[in-house]
């Protein structure tokens, strides 16, 4: 849920989603391709990938970053009617409009929820896969409950938002007792809604709670045929300390899909980008860069 502001580096872009709703993006410019494309986590924005984006954009590569449906500047759906089915399509849209016109596909790095739906929009393409490879970050088809628990139960504990910044500065202190620095109200910003009452709260749609979460747990069967048709090239990126992916599930995914790499952030739990974004980054970049020759077709099993 943490995220550090874009900067001057990007430019605002409008993609529409599915049912005509409007998402919310930034393009960061680099000359080298192909494009990265980034989708964040349940409740996040596309801020979570600023850091990420700015320093890769530095390196000359270029980027997108989004806010799903629901979440951030992005619109929510009319009476919280939301599913799975939405966002992928909304996750394909983007795609389409990450690189130009006859460049090479995209590069997915999505963490969470968002390395989900790129498992299903890759696994279940009919035709060409619509992305040259994908990063998943600290995500499997199955995932530990307990981790998924307590991400939601944060999520749910604050129902009638914040009196002020440095209150919700506290509540995520206390969330991520991890992260060193304290958030400021300017980092805060992008995160928090004011109510007509005067009271901040998370920039997502509430009714995301509902359906969606439920839903999700019927996915995994889907999620695990869609992994076992990916064909492109595929980076795992996990957290040591994460409580959502473990060795068992990363294990699991390396067997339906041998030709994937797992890298092991040690300093990292599920937040990957947010508690170790200079490694996080490095291992983008050097991924990036074996894409410029022909992938292996395994990859060996890797902790860092």
């Amino acid at each position: 849920m943490v995220a550090e502001p874009t900067t001057a580096l990007s430019t605002p872009v409008r993609v529409t989603g599915l049912d005509g709703i409007l998402l919310a993006g930034e393009r960061w410019e680099g000359e080298r391709r192909p494009a990265l494309l980034f989708a964040h986590g349940f409740g996040q924005t596309r801020h979570a990938w600023a850091g990420s984006a700015r320093a890769l954009a530095a390196q000359g590569f270029s980027a997108l970053t989004f806010d799903a449906r629901g979440h951030g500047e992005s619109e929510r759906v009319p009476r919280g009617d939301y599913h799975m089915e939405q966002f992928v399509s909304d996750l394909l849209a983007v795609a389409s409009v990450a690189t130009p016109e006859g460049g090479p596909r995209p590069v997915v790095v999505g963490a969470s929820m968002g390395g989900l739906l790129a498992l299903v929009a890759a696994g279940e393409a009919e035709g060409p896969c619509p992305f040259s490879a994908l990063v998943l970050v600290d995500i499997t088809p199955r995932w530990e409950t307990r981790g998924v628990e307590r991400i939601l139960g944060f999520m749910r504990a604050h129902p009638n938002g914040f009196a002020s910044y440095d209150e919700a500065a506290s509540a995520i202190e206390a969330y991520l007792p991890q992260r060193r620095e304290r958030k400021t109200e300017d980092q805060l910003k992008p995160l928090l809604r004011q109510g007509g009452d005067g009271r901040l709260r998370w920039h997502w749609d509430p009714a995301l709670l509902d359906g969606l979460v439920e839903e999700s747990e019927r996915y995994q069967p889907r999620l695990f045929a869609a992994a076992a048709r990916v064909q492109v090239p595929v980076l795992l990126l996990s957290g040591a300390r994460s409580d959502v992916v473990s060795s068992h599930t990363v294990e699991e995914f390396l067997r339906l899909v041998p030709h994937a790499r797992h890298v092991s952030l040690a300093d990292a739990t599920h937040m990957v980008a947010g508690d170790a974004n200079d490694a996080f980054t490095r291992e983008i970049a050097a991924f990036m860069q074996t894409l410029q020759a022909t992938p292996p077709k395994h990859y060996d099993d890797v902790t860092r």
